[in-house]
């Protein structure tokens, strides 16, 4: 599932039940382009009476900013105010069952000893997939070679087809072929409900997860104080509604909370490996 899917699904579920909350109509403008830049940068720019917020994936606040800087005026830290992260969609590393490792250290063993015969797709260069590729060949030493896509439907059926031996894609889009018994996971950036054998890299014993995809609210810079705490209450409860939560994980979104404060921290963070992780994969200088 891409992020725009993502955002669809969350303003189907999560915005109406805001709109209960608040007490007032919420209306979705989708405001695509510029790795959503444009839309961003739109609410940026609006007026500072907490009435105009942001929806958004990470790449418009991080990826966005560091791979097409012509494109972002914006500082995530400085112009726009954080509310809430709301859920996230993990990203899984997958391979055809007939492939002769059954393991990830298995996978990045084989890959040192064939270089370019571990072929793996993702939804195009500079995505999270890519990136989560140039992550494992760094950690470990693995011979990984992207291979981009138009979108993570080609890639997956280039998967199915045996066109390549791997794909980087989000849990949701692989999950049908993961219980099928098509393909196998051997990496995922999240602990998912209905997949425990699947393991994260730091069960394995590395320092840090892949990169996944997640949601938050933002509000412009400047929006009083007692109106972002309004609106932070009303996304924690949203956030944490468990009806939606049930919803939402059949198709491979997970409801994970985080409070204004912790997403601060995890942009901060995620915006220095996705900087390094760019510059080691030759995206930016």
């Amino acid at each position: 599932m891409r992020a725009r899917a993502i955002l669809s699904l969350l303003a189907t579920l999560v915005l109406i039940e805001l709109a209960k909350l608040l007490k007032v109509p919420v209306v979705p403008i989708n405001r695509p382009g510029a790795g959503m830049a444009i839309g961003t940068d739109s609410v940026v720019k609006a007026k500072k009476d907490g009435y105009t917020i942001l929806l958004t994936p990470n790449a418009a606040v991080i990826s966005a900013r560091i791979l097409n800087p012509e494109s972002v005026t914006y500082d995530p830290l400085k112009d726009l105010t954080p509310l809430g992260l709301t859920t996230r969609t993990p990203i899984l590393l997958a391979v055809r069952e007939e492939a002769p490792y059954r393991t990830f250290g298995e996978m990045v063993e084989f890959s040192k000893k064939n270089p370019g015969k571990v072929r793996v797709g993702t939804v195009g260069t500079g995505s999270v997939g890519h990136l989560n590729l140039e992550m494992i060949n760094t950690l470990t030493g693995a011979n990984l070679t992207m291979v981009p896509f138009k979108g993570g439907a080609p890639g997956i059926t280039a998967l199915l087809g045996g066109h390549i031996e791997g794909g980087a894609f989000s849990l949701g889009a692989l999950s049908s072929h993961v219980k099928g018994g098509a393909v196998r996971g051997m990496v995922v950036s999240n602990s998912f409900p209905g997949y425990p054998d699947i393991p994260t890299l730091t069960k394995l014993g590395y320092r840090q997860n892949l990169l996944g995809v997640w949601v938050a609210f933002f509000a412009p810079a400047g929006v009083p104080a007692d109106v972002t705490k309004t609106l932070a209450a009303a996304i924690e409860k949203v956030a944490k509604d468990p009806v939606i939560a049930a919803k939402l994980v059949s198709f491979g979104i997970l409801q994970d909370y985080a409070p204004p404060e912790k997403l601060v921290a995890e942009i901060r963070e995620e915006h220095r490996m996705v900087e390094e992780l760019a510059k080691k994969a030759g995206l930016v200088k």
